[in-house]
């Protein structure tokens, strides 16, 4: 069947499905025919539902033109909303992508985060240990100054550990973190549109700066303080940079492979499965900018106290993006 017949063919279905849907859900639809006041029959909605997904799938398997997959899948996608009134927002919601969805739309990505950790990992170590060895390296990353106030912020003899000399309080250092880190995963994500190039330059760009500040602080005897001040919130920023990046590259994948679909319609489908990983990013950088503003900044807690929990973070972040969810999918 071609997929002009198959339109002819079910077009009154879905023509009458959308007219249900409409009244059902008091939208106008500038129709002025007696059925209009009738009451919408649910059996009937029902019925045509189940049909709207069996054609769904049928033009699905058959390759059908875009537009159509994507009309069926409107149409089904509304149909669902109504019979079974689920919520899109509210405490339920949230807990509903806190507790199965995001973790899974992680996993459903695995490829696309293991490309991302690595491209991130790779440099950072490599960079790491090369300026461990050659500190003067870290000029190739930044400024003679800028080393001099990492220095600074990073002595164990500092009032705040990690605070910059423009920020005298805390909250005001939980304002500058959710800022960059909001920054960061922006990049790494929107430079998917870039057909993944972008993502990939961030990532790796944020590993070289990683490394070289590690390396160069390491060099400079200052190991103990700076990893106790990042180890914590690392868990949830780093995971959170290299996530967005993920979901980068999986935009960039359907911008260069869009399959049976135009570019444009791989896009939207894309960002779809992607919001999800988005939204889990921007709690995760809550969690981080609060944890780092807070705790790591503290220089009254003993190392020890904040090598324990940092693990306890890495530990608990790896197991649900791994374990969580999985009975619901």
């Amino acid at each position: 069947m071609t997929p002009l017949s198959f339109e002819q063919l079910y077009q009154d279905e879905w023509a009458e499905l959308e007219m249900l849907l409409d009244r059902a859900i008091g939208r106008k639809t500038g129709q002025s025919s007696l059925l209009s006041f009738e009451p919408v029959s649910g059996a009937r909605v029902a019925a045509l539902y189940r049909r709207a997904c069996e054609h769904l799938a049928l033009a699905r398997s058959r390759s059908y033109p875009a537009y159509m997959v994507d009309r069926l899948e409107r149409l089904t996608a509304s149909a669902h909303q109504l019979i079974y009134q689920r919520r899109e927002f509210g405490l339920d919601r949230l807990k509903q992508l806190a507790c199965a969805d995001f973790p899974r739309a992680v996993r459903a990505h695995k490829r696309y985060v293991a490309v991302a950790a690595a491209t991130f990992l790779l440099p950072t170590v490599i960079i790491g240990v090369l300026v461990y060895r050659r500190p003067e390296l870290i000029l190739s990353v930044v400024s003679s100054d800028t080393a001099a106030s990492f220095q600074e912020m990073y002595s164990p003899t500092a009032a705040s550990i990690g605070r910059t000399r423009s920020a005298s309080t805390d909250w005001m250092m939980f304002g500058i973190y959710i800022r960059n880190n909001i920054s960061v995963a922006f990049q790494c994500f929107a430079g998917g549109l870039f057909g993944g190039l972008g993502s990939l330059f961030f990532l790796a760009y944020n590993g070289v700066f990683s490394g070289a500040l590690a390396g160069y602080l390491t060099e400079r005897g200052l190991s103990s303080t700076f990893f106790s001040f990042v180890v914590t919130h690392s868990a949830f920023e780093l995971t959170a940079a290299v996530l967005s990046g993920a979901a980068g590259l999986r935009i960039g994948h359907a911008l260069l492979a869009p399959g049976r679909f135009t570019r444009r319609h791989a896009l939207v489908l894309a960002t779809r499965d992607t919001a999800v990983i988005i939204y889990g990013v921007v709690g995760m950088l809550l969690v981080a900018a609060a944890i780092e503003a807070f705790w790591s900044s503290a220089s009254w807690l003993p190392h020890a106290v904040k090598y324990g929990v940092a693990a306890a973070c890495w530990v608990s972040v790896l197991g649900y993006l791994t374990l969580q969810g999985r009975r619901a999918s």
